[in-house]
């Protein structure tokens, strides 16, 4: 009787402790496949945080060089005639090259910087894409559709858990890397359709516009020749001063009588030839809306706020002929009617430059221009500068100082008017460098641009943007 029962006891223990020992395996294989998830999850969610970074860094670094080429004038010498395209962009020891490097290794890729071995920038023509890492032999086209990529690949990246179950071929804890790449374009839309023929390009219609509305006429030149051809759009001076516009020098001076309570009815003579030498005369624009991110040092009225501020609300109709829906001067402003010793204009240039007077060395930025390219040095008055985030010897690529002017075709003024329609046959980007002792704002020439071919006629769609010459990523996303 007790033997059966032994028996019977041992037949069900013996599938019991097979089910145990399962168990215990099952469980093992469990903990090393959930570990080796976890150290996969964890390593691919490094390198995908670098990745980001990487392609943050190469963003940076592409619209960096591509500012350096449209305040450089590179499209205001679309065919290279002075030579100025190599120490731009003309290979390693370009400023825009050199530009591009600083900013991708400002930006940290799993906490250290790429090295300049590991940043790639190169140049091309528009759709073409960018393949020359000198641009100095790229061709018209380059000077007014510029394009640059630039790739940024890490240092080699820490692989912590997933090199122990081999998921990377030959992996350890520092043989990974990642890159990433970011293409940007500068376009110039003067004569733009007869340097490619192809194009239907559109003109551009830029924003911050200050309201200082200038005729088409160069004041440098004796002659009283136009900036923009009207026939073609195209830019007339092509070049570096003293062979061409780009860094040319002059100052702006209200064509209006001074102690009148409007322009209107003042000298109004912006037709050729200039008014004086190395001088030209502008007339306000009529600012529509109300300006934003005016600083407190100039809110005496809208025209002052459009100058120290950003007037995003007025359109400068590009290529709009003189009319309904076409830009607007306002003669009923006078912006030397003194408020104060400088009148509207310089009141509000100052504050908008951050000059704590007239002349130089007032705390505003200042543009080097004893070699080519011109750099901006960040004055004592710049937020940067203050906040100490100023490198490269407190050389910076944006500056308040920067400032758009509407050209218009030079049409006399009607009489009797006093906010008559012109037309806007393109934009001059200048750097603001001074006022001077008569209350003028002295500017350079950064570069210019038409609006295109048939900007006689309407347009419609225009390109928006902040400059004349806009930049802007083209990287597909």
């Amino acid at each position: 009787m007790l033997r059966p029962l032994i028996e019977q006891h041992r037949s069900h223990a013996k599938p019991g402790s097979k089910e145990c020992g399962f168990t215990m395996a099952l469980v093992a294989v469990a903990l090393v496949t959930i570990i080796a998830m976890a150290a996969l999850a964890i390593d691919l969610g490094t390198l995908y945080q670098a990745k980001g970074e990487a392609q943050r860094a190469a963003d940076a670094a592409a619209l960096t060089a591509a500012r350096i080429i449209s305040i450089s004038g590179i499209t205001g010498d679309p065919t290279n005639i002075s030579n100025s395209w190599q120490p731009i962009c003309g290979g390693a020891a370009s400023a825009a090259t050199l530009a591009a490097i600083s900013e991708a290794q400002r930006n940290l890729i799993s906490g250290a910087a790429a090295t300049s071995a590991n940043v790639s920038v190169k140049y091309g023509v528009g759709v073409a894409g960018a393949s020359n890492t000198n641009c100095a032999g790229l061709g018209a086209g380059f000077g007014v559709n510029p394009v640059v990529t630039v790739t940024v690949t890490s240092a080699k990246l820490p692989i912590f858990f997933a090199r122990v179950f081999s998921l990377f071929p030959g992996g350890n804890y520092s043989n990974t890397t990642t890159s990433a790449a970011a293409t940007a374009e500068v376009f110039n839309s003067s004569n733009s359709e007869t340097v490619d023929a192809s194009a239907t390009l559109t003109p551009v219609q830029p924003r911050c516009v200050k309201p200082l509305i200038i005729p088409n006429v160069d004041p440098t030149s004796s002659t009283g020749a136009a900036f923009i051809n009207l026939a073609s759009g195209a830019i007339n001076n092509t070049g570096v001063y003293p062979n061409g516009v780009i860094g040319e020098t002059f100052d702006l001076t209200a064509d209006c009588r001074r102690g009148q309570p409007n322009c209107y009815g003042g000298n109004l003579t912006n037709t050729t030839p200039p008014s004086g030498a190395n001088t030209i005369d502008y007339v306000p624009a009529l600012v529509q809306g109300t300006p934003v991110a005016v600083p407190s040092c100039a809110t005496a009225d809208n025209f002052q706020e459009a100058i120290a501020g950003c007037d995003q609300t007025t359109v400068y109709t590009c290529g709009t002929p003189a009319g309904p829906g076409s830009t607007q001067v306002d003669l009923t402003e006078n912006p030397i009617n003194p408020r104060s010793e400088t009148g509207d204009t310089g009141t509000a240039v100052q504050c908008l430059i951050n000059a704590a007077g007239e002349g130089l060395g007032n705390g505003q930025d200042q543009l080097n221009t004893a070699t080519f390219p011109f750099q901006i040095q960040a004055g004592s008055s710049n937020p940067l500068a203050q906040d100490g985030v100023v490198a490269n010897n407190g050389i910076v690529t944006a500056s308040n100082s920067m400032a758009t002017l509407p050209i218009y075709d030079g049409t006399a003024l009607p009489t009797g008017v006093q906010q008559p329609n012109v037309t806007i046959v393109g934009f001059l980007q200048v750097f603001i460098q001074e006022l001077n002792g008569q209350g003028r704002p002295v500017v350079y020439v950064l570069n210019v641009a038409g609006c295109g071919n048939g900007q006689t006629t309407t347009v419609s769609n225009p390109v928006f943007g902040t400059s004349p010459v806009p930049i802007r990523l083209i990287t597909p996303p």
